[in-house]
C-alpha cells in the first residue's frame, strides 16, 4: 500500500505540477532554479544539504531530483547512492549537477544511481529538455508499475482459480477411483484383479466387472480417446452403463424369469456404439473389451472393439495374444462387432490391458510393445493377483525411467483356480 506524504514547509506547489527536489548548498542557486522550474509548471521543494534532502525523501514522494555534486557533508553522489537504497513506492529520476568532466568521476555518478548529468553553469534549455525526458521515463516506469500490479493481481486470481481447480480434480479423481471396484475379488473358481492408474488427476481408462448370475461375471476394460476431464466424464458414463449395483440399468443385461442374463458382447457393443453416435455434441470414441466369464468352466465369450489384444498366460508357461480386429466404439455408425471365445484351463490366466502399457516409451522413445509385456510377465510368473499387476507397474517404471507415465494404465487379470 502506498504511503501518505505531506509537503514540507519550504515547498512551492503548483497545481498539477510534477514535484522536483532541488538540492544545493547555495541559496542563490536554489532560488534561481526554483523560479525557473515554477515558471515551467513544476512544484518545487528545496534542500540545502544532502542530509536535509534525505529527510525530505523519507517524508515526501519526490519524482524528480536535481542535486549539486559538491556539497558539505553528504555529497550529491553519496546522497544519490543512499536515495537508491531507500524503499520507495514510486520511481524517481535523479539529475546530478557538476562541473566535472573526467570520465571516471562521471562513471562514479552513474554507479551511484544517477540517471543524467548537467554541466554547470546550467543551460535552461538543456535543463528543460532533461526534465521532460525524465518525466517520460517516470511516466513509463509508473505505467509499468501499474501494469505489474495488475499482473500480480491477475496472477493471484489465477493462482486461486488453479487451486480451486486442483481441489476439484482431486475430488474428481477420488470419485473416479470409487467407480473402480475392489482391486482384488476372490470368486469361486476364479479370482479377478484390477489395475487403474491415471496419468493425471483423472484418466480416460476404466475397468470393472458386474455379476450376471450364479457362476458368471461380466468384465469390461475401456479406454476413452483423449485425456482430462472430458474423458473422465465419459468413463463415468460408461461405468453407469455397466452398473453392477443397478442391473436393471445395465445395458449388457436383460431380465429373465429367474434374474438377469447377459446379451452377446457384440450386441452390447452395437448398442453402445448407437448411444455414442447419438451424441452430436461429442467427438469422443473409445476402445473396449467386453466379456462374459464362466467361473466354473473357464469359458470366456468376448468382443474386442479396438482394444489391445488380450494376453492368455497358460499354466505351462505359454503365452498367447488373442488377436481379433474390431472397430472402436463411437467412431463410425456402420461399425460391426464380432464375438470370440477363449477357454481358460486350470491355472490359466487372462490379462486384458490398455495401450498405455504396450505403448509406454523408454527414455529413447522405444515402445514396450507386446514382446516387452510378455517378458515382464515371464519374469514375474510366480506372482499372482494384485502383486503381479503391481510388479507390472514397477517394471514399466524401470523401463521408462520414470513413474510419470504419459498415458493411463489399466488392466483386468482373471485367474482360474
Amino acid at each position: 500500500m502506498a504511503r501518505e506524504f505531506s509537503l514540507p514547509e519550504n515547498a512551492h506547489p503548483v497545481a498539477g505540477g510534477e514535484m522536483v527536489l532541488v538540492v544545493d548548498d547555495s541559496r542563490a542557486h536554489r532560488q534561481l532554479m526554483t523560479r525557473t522550474l515554477a515558471r515551467w509548471g513544476y512544484s518545487v521543494v528545496e534542500a540545502e544539504s544532502g542530509e536535509e534532502a534525505l529527510e525530505i525523501c523519507r517524508t515526501c514522494d519526490i519524482g524528480l531530483i536535481i542535486s549539486d555534486w559538491m556539497m558539505p557533508g553528504i555529497s550529491g553522489v553519496e546522497f544519490c547512492r543512499i536515495y537508491r537504497k531507500m524503499k520507495r513506492d514510486r520511481p524517481g529520476y535523479f539529475i546530478l549537477l557538476t562541473a566535472q568532466t573526467d570520465r571516471e568521476i562521471l562513471a562514479e555518478g552513474l554507479e551511484s544511481g544517477a540517471d543524467d548529468f548537467l554541466s554547470k553553469p546550467v543551460s535552461s534549455i538543456e535543463l528543460h529538455a532533461r526534465l521532460r525526458a525524465g518525466e517520460r521515463v517516470l511516466n513509463a516506469q509508473r505505467a509499468l508499475s501499474v501494469k505489474n500490479a495488475e499482473l500480480r493481481l491477475t496472477r493471484d486470481k489465477l493462482s486461486e482459480a488453479y487451486s480451486a481447480i486442483d481441489r476439484d480434480l482431486r475430488e474428481a479423481r477420488r470419485f473416479q477411483e470409487g467407480l473402480v471396484p475392489d482391486a482384488f475379488v476372490p470368486l469361486e473358481g476364479a479370482d479377478v484383479s484390477l489395475l487403474f492408474r491415471p496419468s493425471g488427476h483423472v484418466g480416460g481408462d476404466m475397468v470393472g466387472y458386474f455379476p450376471i448370475r450364479e457362476g458368471e461375471r461380466g468384465i469390461y476394460a475401456v479406454d476413452v480417446s483423449g485425456h482430462g476431464v472430458s474423458s473422465a466424464l465419459m468413463t463415468a458414463r460408461i461405468a453407469s452403463y455397466f452398473s453392477g449395483a443397478a442391473p436393471e440399468r445395465n445395458i449388457a443385461l436383460v431380465a429373465t424369469a429367474d434374474g438377469f442374463d447377459m446379451l452377446a458382447p457384440d450386441e452390447v457393443c452395437d448398442r453402445l456404439n448407437v448411444l455414442l453416435q447419438g451424441d452430436t455434441d461429442s467427438d469422443q470414441y473409445l476402445t473396449m473389451v467386453l466379456a462374459c466369464v464362466s467361473l466354473r468352466t473357464g469359458e470366456v465369450v468376448l468382443c474386442q472393439a479396438g482394444h489391445p489384444s488380450p494376453l492368455i498366460l497358460r499354466a505351462d508357461g505359454r503365452m498367447e495374444f488373442h488377436e481379433r480386429f474390431g472397430m472402436p466404439i463411437g467412431l463410425v455408425n456402420t461399425a460391426q462387432y464380432e464375438v470370440s471365445r477363449i477357454t481358460l484351463g486350470s491355472g490359466d490366466r487372462l490379462l486384458i490391458y490398455s495401450d498405455g502399457i504396450t505403448e509406454c516409451p523408454d527414455s529413447e522413445g522405444n515402445l514396450l510393445a507386446e514382446g516387452g509385456l510378455s517378458q515382464i510377465l515371464r519374469d514375474r510368473a510366480e506372482l499372482r493377483g494384485p502383486a503381479l499387476l503391481s510388479g507390472l507397474v514397477d517394471a514399466l517404471g524401470a523401463f521408462a525411467s520414470s513413474r510419470d507415465f504419459p498415458d493411463d494404465l489399466s488392466a483386468i487379470l482373471v485367474e482360474r483356480a
